[in-house]
């Protein structure tokens, strides 16, 4: 089992930034990818990036490329997503999820675990 656990949310003001972290904890030891996912009430979770166990390839939704950048350092066992230039567009409750692959997957379906969320909210 994997536990994750999100943080660095918060409210912020248009034009702002934000970090969030993924810490890991339990059966890190293979590889796993991590990806962000975002979700608002009534709404379907949206993928928001993804990055594979190496960190050599990430891969991001179009409403955040060049916006967003994730990351990770697999000796804290934790990945990161800088969120600049936030727009109220971007409030939502972000999840970090961990799946069973080495490589890039966009839907919730190949994940495997789930943090529990953290809220980001944005003030126009």
């Amino acid at each position: 089992q994997v536990q994750l656990v999100e943080s660095g949310g918060g409210l912020v003001q248009a034009g702002g930034s934000l970090r969030l972290s993924c810490a890991a904890s339990g059966r890190t030891r293979s590889g796993k990818s991590v990806a962000w996912f975002r979700q608002t009430p009534g709404q379907e979770r949206e993928f928001v990036a993804v990055i594979s166990w190496s960190g050599g390839s990430t891969h991001y939704a179009d409403s955040v490329k060049g916006r967003f950048t994730i990351s990770r350092d697999n000796f804290k066992n934790t990945v990161y997503l800088q969120m600049n230039s936030l727009t109220p567009e971007d409030t939502a409750v972000y999840y970090c999820a961990a799946g069973n692959f080495y490589g890039i997957a966009t839907h919730e379906k190949d994940y495997d675990y789930w943090g529990q969320g953290t809220q980001v909210t944005v003030s126009s």
